[in-house]
């Protein structure tokens, strides 16, 4: 079922779309965090189209969100060559027993196939990410996915370079940052001598 590597494109995907708009509801650069409590989770659900209105929303519902999101960034940062084997680890672990919790199946039509959650409400909708996470893997993109390896940062991207070597959101911000404390620690450590 896996498709052809050679049809990955330098535009996201729909699917694609989805994760990222997920991944990044963390607070970056003053930012407001989007999955707070159950009142900001539930406002985000309907504002992306995730729920329908009269589905309860509860704090532990955006507890888990939070954590299948802090999952997904951890796996998006390895995709830039992070090299924190354990925190990857634990996520992928993460990821596994959250597709258990929020099951998918196959919804086969004449055009083609998709996943689909088992689920309505708030499983379901985490479902959906799961799922389209699922869908840009199959389509040979998921590589391009990214989380900025600048600390503070971490926003989700898709890599549009042709080598797939982006690892950074914006080289002129983040990669400039980043480039600037290597330079400072460098001669810190210099001057140190």
């Amino acid at each position: 079922m896996a498709m052809d590597a050679s049809r990955t494109t330098l535009s996201p995907s729909a699917a694609a779309e989805v994760v990222l708009t997920f991944v990044n509801t963390r607070a970056i650069d003053g930012s407001r965090e989007e999955l707070l409590d159950g009142a900001a989770f539930s406002r985000w659900l309907r504002k992306e189209d995730l729920i329908d209105s009269p589905s309860l929303v509860t704090d532990a519902d955006a507890a888990a969100a939070r954590e299948l999101r802090d999952a997904l960034v951890l796996v998006l940062l390895a995709h830039t060559g992070e090299q924190d084997e354990a925190g990857r680890a634990g996520a992928e672990e993460y990821l596994r027993r959250s597709a258990e919790l929020y099951p998918l199946a196959p919804v086969i039509t004449a055009s083609g196939v998709h996943l689909a959650p088992t689920q309505s409400g708030v499983p379901g909708a985490l479902a959906k990410m799961l799922a389209a996470a699922s869908d840009v893997a199959l389509r040979g993109s998921w590589m391009r996915l990214k989380a900025c390896r600048n600390p503070p940062c971490h926003l989700g991207f898709y890599d549009r370079t042709r080598n797939s070597s982006a690892a950074y959101c914006s080289p002129n911000r983040c990669g400039a940052q980043v480039a600037m404390r290597t330079y400072r620690s460098r001669k810190a450590k210099e001057e140190g001598r």
